[in-house]
């Protein structure tokens, strides 16, 4: 099977919708089939060009048997709502371009949050006359709503129209929550044209291990007890409030809030922290994929953070997976829904209400309880939800499905 697959992002950026794509690409390709993705210059989330590449009309490369192709687009930082539009729009025309001059694929499909890759990709579908599958990562625009984004609905409206559009003519429709689904359904798509894929970890790859002393010296947190954040700093992770629990930590309190990552928010976070003399808060810049086991190492217990907000009841976030594989209890500072019920299930988490960052030093003494026997698996079920291989499995069946017999 020929498989063409649009996203603005791939690595090596380490976002999750690239790790998840490159992840099921390496996959599909060991399953024998043939894997090429248009993507973007790798800039996400700061809008730099990252060294070894630069923004050029196109660029193919292969990344573990992976014909990557890169296009031509205008480049922002992931903040300010009609530059980041310009962003995802000019991907999607030079996508479709691209996309023309490619080799017929058997199918081609298109990832979200940004509808305009998806749109593309759809057009791109009808044009070469093969099926077209969207995967739903985010109930994208609602997502910019509520993170206040934008200052009035009606600029909203359109990109509405399109995300009704999308879910009408896709062929197949893969989702990364049961939530996602449901909300579909209620919109009257039919739910025969649903699968949900959710995310996972590689095994293989993340599990427990000791803190890597080298890492642990360049963060300053060698002789700390350490609960990360490792992934974007954006408005939807009210990454504020990590910064008001660490100015009710005592001077001598051993306890670092350990931020990894970069994004919209990061920059004002440091400067907050600086004037606030914040010494229980340490930052470390994006880190290579490769890298991301020994990030995690460095933790205690890993923090998973979301804006209060009920859209985000439907999300579950792809650090839980790689917290779970590193064997971290987690503290999951967001609204109860479907990711704090996976990992409260699993018994790798406890609860912790946003609004109330005081409680969270003293989630200490049971974050370490709950460590000391973090080794065990979780039970089968569980285990096998967060097991990526056998979710990219799930979803190149759909691919299938979704591709007519000769």
């Amino acid at each position: 099977m020929r498989i063409l697959f649009l996203s603005d992002n791939y690595p090596p950026e380490t976002n999750a919708p690239a790790s998840r794509l490159s992840e099921h690409a390496r996959h599909w390709i060991d399953a024998g089939a043939e894997v090429r993705v248009l993507t973007t210059a790798p800039n996400f989330p700061a809008g730099v060009i990252f060294p070894g590449y630069d923004n050029r009309w196109w660029r193919l490369e292969e990344m573990d048997g992976v014909q990557v192709g890169r296009v031509k687009t205008y480049v922002t930082a992931n903040s300010g709502f009609l530059k980041r539009t310009l962003d995802y729009i000019s991907f999607g025309v030079a996508g479709l371009f691209a996309g023309l001059l490619q080799p017929r694929p058997d199918v081609i499909c298109a990832t979200t949050p940004q509808f305009f890759c998806a749109l593309f990709g759809l057009i791109l579908a009808k044009l070469r006359r093969v099926p077209f599958v969207l995967e739903l990562r985010d109930l994208w625009p609602e997502s910019i709503r509520v993170v206040g984004a934008v200052k009035h609905d009606w600029m909203l409206r359109p990109f509405e129209w399109l995300e009704t559009l999308l879910y009408r003519y896709s062929d197949r429709i893969v989702t990364v929550t049961e939530s996602f689904a449901k909300r579909l359904i209620a919109r009257g798509v039919d739910p025969n044209k649903i699968d949900v894929v959710i995310n996972g970890v590689e095994l293989d790859r993340y599990a427990p291990q000791p803190r890597d002393a080298a890492l642990a010296a360049e963060a300053g947190t060698s002789d700390r007890f350490v609960v990360g954040y490792v992934g974007t700093h954006g408005m939807a992770h009210a990454l504020d409030n990590v910064l008001a629990a660490a100015a009710l930590l005592r001077p001598d309190e051993p306890i670092t809030f350990l931020l990894v990552g970069d994004g919209a928010r990061r920059q004002a976070l440091m400067e907050q922290a600086q004037q606030q003399g914040l010494n229980h808060v340490a930052f470390l810049p994006p880190q290579p994929k490769a890298r991301m086991p020994a990030v995690w190492s460095l933790c205690d217990v890993a923090l998973v953070h979301l804006k209060d907000d009920p859209l985000f009841e439907t999300v579950i976030p792809s650090k839980i997976f790689e917290a779970m594989g590193m064997g971290l209890p987690q503290i999951l500072a967001l609204p109860q829904g479907e990711g704090a019920r996976l990992a409260l299930q699993a018994g790798w988490g406890c609860g912790s209400r946003r609004r109330t960052p005081r409680r969270w030093p003293m989630r200490r003494a049971r974050s370490t309880k709950i460590r000391q026997s973090a080794n065990r698996w979780p039970t089968p079920p569980l285990r096998r939800r967060r097991d990526s291989v056998a979710n990219v499995r799930r979803c190149a069946c759909w691919m299938c499905c979704a591709t007519p017999p000769v």
